[in-house]
């Protein structure tokens, strides 16, 4: 299990090129690129070649194949049994797979390195297994990733692409015009930053592992889709349960017009169903933390009298001033126990001095989350 450190956000990290966090989000973050040169110093792929084809094979794993040859693109979704996969010795061939850290502790630890960046932002690791020549075209991204180089060399072009247009000739979304403006070659350990939209093409010189960290930008439509569907659950509590009246209501020539005193009605009714800020920000907090559809948890033990509590590496857990969230649920958190919680959102982990301060509400509460296995607990020593 993973424990994540608080991180110092003016500690100068190797991980940034020596930048802090602070100054990197200043300086970079969707901003422009930043090419680190040993950002994780003698790092090796953490998962084989073996174990990267096992996953994909699982039901629960999104994994997709993009494949070149004679200047042709195909690409198939996963689950993939091993024989499905080209042979090792065929070039121009790329496995991507989603989520590795839902499945893998060391990709959460490595994940977790990135914790400067709030969680309700993170998305994932992502990794990308190529045989030489292997890529997915020049494209953009609309969101922030770091590509971090584990295993064999890749050759990055990057570019601030004004053209966004698509090939509609291909089944990727591939750049028509790419113009790139720079070119780096990544090693192991080597780690290239690129805003959004920024246009980029790698290609695998010899077998190679690149980890894309990734990270969530919903759309406005999709937000208040999202939003509007939360607060419609609780509509009738919101708005109130009185009914329309129209005691003025005159006779009409006019029957399949819909009375304007009725869409007033309307309006105010949404508008009631909307004014309580408290309402959106609980509803806003449950979407961030739903997990993923392919995301299940095994039921776990207790955790009355444990030494530690630590988060499952699949738990999405955040907090605003009023509620904690934790996998899609709210809760309403103050005091002494808010600041407890808030600790276990930030560090991941909670120690025994922690869980002593604990009301018997809070501890309760942690216990049917380590039930439910959102969380495991370490037992006291006998």
């Amino acid at each position: 299990m993973t424990i994540v450190a608080l991180m110092q956000v003016t500690q100068a990290l190797p991980l940034l090129g020596g930048l802090t966090p602070q100054q990197f989000m200043k300086r970079h973050w969707q901003k422009k690129p930043l090419l680190v040169r040993g950002a994780v110093p003698g790092l090796q792929p953490l998962l084989s070649r073996g174990e990267l084809f096992a996953l994909s094979g699982q039901e629960d794993v999104e994994s997709r194949l993009v494949a070149q040859a004679a200047g042709k693109w195909s690409f198939r979704r996963g689950p993939f049994q091993r024989r499905a996969l080209p042979p090792l010795s065929r070039p121009g061939w790329t496995l991507l797979v989603q989520g590795v850290d839902l499945h893998d502790d060391r990709a959460h630890e490595l994940l977790s390195r990135f914790c400067f960046v709030p969680q309700a932002r993170v998305d994932d690791l992502m990794i990308s297994y190529a045989s030489d020549g292997g890529g997915v075209g020049p494209h953009f991204d609309s969101y922030d990733v770091f590509l971090l180089q584990a295993q064999g060399r890749r050759r990055w072009r990057i570019g601030r692409q004004k053209d966004l247009t698509l090939r509609d000739d291909l089944p990727l979304k591939v750049l028509a015009n790419f113009e790139p403006e720079e070119e780096y070659i990544l090693e192991p350990g080597d780690m290239l930053y690129l805003p959004p939209l920024y246009a980029h093409d790698g290609v695998a010189q010899g077998e190679c592992q690149t980890y894309s960290i990734g990270f969530r930008s919903p759309g406005r439509g999709e937000l208040a889709r999202e939003l509007l569907q939360r607060l419609s659950e609780d509509a009738a509590e919101l708005a109130g349960e009185s009914l329309y009246r129209d005691p003025s209501q005159e006779a009409t020539a006019s029957p399949g017009a819909i009375p304007a005193q009725l869409q007033v009605f309307a309006r105010e009714a949404l508008l009631a169903a909307l004014k309580d800020p408290s309402a959106q920000d609980r509803a806003l907090g449950e979407y961030l933390t739903e997990p993923k559809a392919s995301v299940w948890f095994e039921g776990g033990t207790a955790g009355g009298s444990a030494r530690e509590v630590v988060l499952d590496r699949r738990t999405r857990m955040m907090y605003d001033a009023r509620h904690v969230f934790v996998n899609g649920e709210s809760y309403r958190a103050s005091g002494r126990d808010a600041a407890l919680m808030r600790a276990l959102a930030d560090r991941r982990s909670l120690g025994a001095g922690e869980l002593a301060r604990a009301s018997e509400g809070a501890r309760s509460l942690l216990q049917s989350w380590c039930e439910a296995g959102w969380a495991h607990a370490t037992k006291e020593r006998q």
